[in-house]
């Protein structure tokens, strides 16, 4: 039998990891993580690799004690226990087609700005996706309902900014005044009241709402901004609440004009809302002979729903 002398130096995957697709993926994956800021802070429950397109999460209610009467029985508690359906109906996709000419001719971060801009379309998506659970806060959790309408956000977890930032029922009709920490203050014992744990907690807020509350005292004290930033999106912390920033704040329009009139800020526990994900990102490349390219696709379905309405605090602030 012919033995044949190895060959030095080839061309290993090693070598040539840089050229292999599946960095795609990874870099894809990063980008979308860095921009996430909602879809961080609450309840996620994993379908990974489980067929079926709804989830079923038990939701039994709660028991009260009862005094003890010497010489009888226990007083014995029916429980009832309903269910929260889930169902797994967001798909979403990020598709780029590349010729070969533009990938031998453009520069290397050609591909960067893809996986970037790849990432940042599906955080902004889920974002997006989990803000407009607030029109679900109401009976039902009517998530058909347009978000863009400020009339679909009424709802007992629902309120404006009044006089001297006090908080009162959003309406849909009367203007928000201007937030101060009255506002947060409110909203707060808002989820005092309904016994939300206070660990948990957050705010997620505005750029244009960060801009106001930088001229208030109390807002640009140490005890507020602490000098760091801990985690995507954070600008501060305030009463033991995490202040974040997102563009993804829902605007809510006049009804009829179209025109923005107030965002709707979100004041919530972890368990307010809950995202369920069957298949997190994935992203496949194909090389297309017929047109000379390669296809590179970026993918995610999950599904989200109102998890615990009385957790979550629906704030409508000027634009």
């Amino acid at each position: 039998m012919a033995t044949f002398e190895p060959v030095t130096p080839q061309v290993t995957a090693a070598k040539a990891s840089g050229f292999i697709p599946e960095i795609w993926s990874d870099e894809i994956k990063a980008s979308y993580t860095n921009n996430l800021v909602l879809a961080s802070k609450v309840k996620t429950m994993s379908m990974k690799g489980k067929k079926g397109d709804t989830i079923h999460i038990p939701i039994p209610d709660r028991g009260t004690a009862s005094a003890k009467v010497a010489e009888t029985a226990v007083t014995l508690i029916a429980g009832q226990t309903s269910d929260l359906q889930i169902n797994i109906d967001q798909h979403f996709e990020y598709s780029r087609m590349i010729e070969d000419i533009a990938g031998t001719q453009a520069l290397s971060s050609l591909r960067s700005f893809y996986t970037e801009d790849a990432g940042f379309a599906m955080a902004k998506n889920v974002d997006t996706s989990l803000f407009n659970l607030g029109v679900g806060l109401k009976a039902g959790n009517a998530l058909s309902l347009d978000p863009t309408d400020k009339a679909n956000w009424v709802s007992p977890q629902a309120f404006k900014v009044g006089a001297a930032g006090a908080l009162s029922a959003y309406n849909g009709t009367t203007a928000s005044l201007a937030f101060d920490d009255v506002s947060l203050r409110d909203g707060l014992q808002t989820l005092d009241d309904a016994n939300v744990p206070m660990t948990g907690r957050f705010f997620v807020i505005p750029p244009a709402l960060v801009n106001q509350i930088r001229g208030l005292t109390r807002f640009s004290s140490s005890d507020f901004v602490n000098f760091k930033q801990t985690s995507t999106g954070e600008i501060g912390n305030l009463y033991g609440v995490p202040i974040f920033v997102s563009t993804n704040v829902p605007s809510v329009a006049n009804t009829g004009t179209g025109t923005p009139s107030e965002r709707m800020t979100l004041l919530a526990h972890k368990d307010a809302y809950v995202l369920a994900e069957q298949v997190g990102i994935r992203t496949q490349t194909q090389y297309k002979q017929e047109f000379l390219s390669t296809l590179m696709t970026a993918d995610r379905l999950y599904g989200r729903q109102v998890y615990r309405a009385e957790a979550a605090v629906v704030i409508a602030v000027a634009p």
